[in-house]
């Protein structure tokens, strides 16, 4: 299997503050992993990174999507070379109402693709989160509850199908029922063309993903690695036992 993607001794740093100090991970084809670690640790900071917010500084080391070194690109242009990242807090746009953003999503991905595939598309997406048309209507972000907000940013998920989905805290916000919606959606994207990085705080919603690996966050490095029952282990342990280890 071949690495969607590769990060290499990343350092990072905001305002002149070092966070990620020395990160390493490699996430193949078709596999999910989960990324875990208390508050601080960087793990926000990770997907800002990959993503590339301007706000902070890679001070040494690599990212690679499909081999090639994401570094130099722009946000727009490492979202067209398949990265999409969902925030922990999506922006709020008044004014510009979710269907009209999906549809221009759409039709930049997919510049042939007509209305009424989009429509089409968009209907079945809609149906498997629970939503309705009424809910493309409404301004994007603006006035929507934190699991409405979590729902719109996985409906832009399943519509423009990237190779690689980060997932900032997708699970914060959502009741049992939203959780489970939310991660039936992600799993229904699994196949050897779509790889996840989960960022999460909890269990909950990895009991849904069972993802294939599962990454420790500590101090801006990757403290320790596990399968799929790491996180139970750290709901019992806390992260004192692997601070101690180091």
């Amino acid at each position: 299997m071949t690495s969607v993607l590769e990060i290499r001794d990343l350092h990072a740093s905001a305002h002149g503050k070092p966070i990620l100090k020395g990160l390493s991970l490699v996430i193949r084809q078709g596999e999910v992993h989960a990324l875990m670690g208390p508050n601080g640790s960087g793990k926000s900071t990770l997907s800002y990174v990959i993503a590339g917010h301007p706000g902070y500084a890679v001070t040494k080391g690599d990212i690679l999507l499909d081999g090639k070194s994401i570094l130099t690109l722009s946000p727009d242009e490492r979202a067209k070379a398949g990265l999409f990242l969902a925030f922990q807090h999506p922006v709020e746009i008044p004014g510009v109402n979710i269907g009209s953003f999906l549809f221009t999503l759409f039709k930049n991905k997919y510049p042939k693709g007509s209305a009424v595939t989009y429509q089409k598309e968009l209907q079945d997406i809609l149906k498997r989160l629970g939503l309705t048309t009424q809910f493309t209507e409404r301004a994007l972000n603006a006035g929507l509850s934190g699991g409405e907000k979590k729902r719109a940013e996985v409906l832009q998920m399943l519509l423009l199908k990237p190779a690689l989905a980060v997932l900032d805290e997708t699970d914060s916000g959502l009741d049992i029922d939203s959780l489970k919606i939310v991660s039936e959606a992600v799993n229904s994207l699994r196949s050897p063309m779509f790889s996840a990085l989960v960022i999460t705080h909890y269990n909950r919603i990895l009991e849904f993903l069972k993802p294939d690996r599962v990454h420790v966050l500590l101090d801006g490095k990757i403290a320790h690695s596990g399968d799929a029952t790491l996180p139970a282990e750290l709901e019992k342990k806390g992260y004192r036992w692997l601070k101690e280890e180091l």
